[in-house]
């Protein structure tokens, strides 16, 4: 199997590797407005019918697949998974229940 990752492949580019974190952040971010609101807690985490998991498994395989049709970039998992996470927190359209366990402030 050979190395795909464009990380791997030319580690000294970071100047590329940031700019394509930003541009996959942009597109989860963009594509979240698609979706309607959607609860983060409540559910069980492990269950992948949940429609966050759903979301998450969905968003990841299509942002790899632009990433290589637009930008001839391929992302590793961990950039695809830090930049969705990175992108729920920019994001309004996921809500968390009152009690999901944080400590008041």
């Amino acid at each position: 199997m050979a190395i795909r990752y464009t990380l791997w492949l030319d580690p000294e580019d970071t100047e590329r590797h940031r700019a394509m974190e930003a541009q996959l952040r942009r597109y989860f971010v963009e594509r979240f407005a698609d979706y309607p609101h959607i609860r983060l807690f409540g559910a069980d985490p492990y269950d992948y019918d949940a429609p966050f998991n759903r979301l998450y498994d969905a968003l990841l395989a299509r942002a790899a697949e632009y990433c290589e049709r637009e930008w001839r970039y391929v992302p590793t998992p961990e950039q695809l998974n830090r930049a969705f996470f990175l992108a729920v927190g920019e994001s309004n359209k996921f809500l968390r229940d009152r009690d999901d366990g944080d400590p008041p402030r």
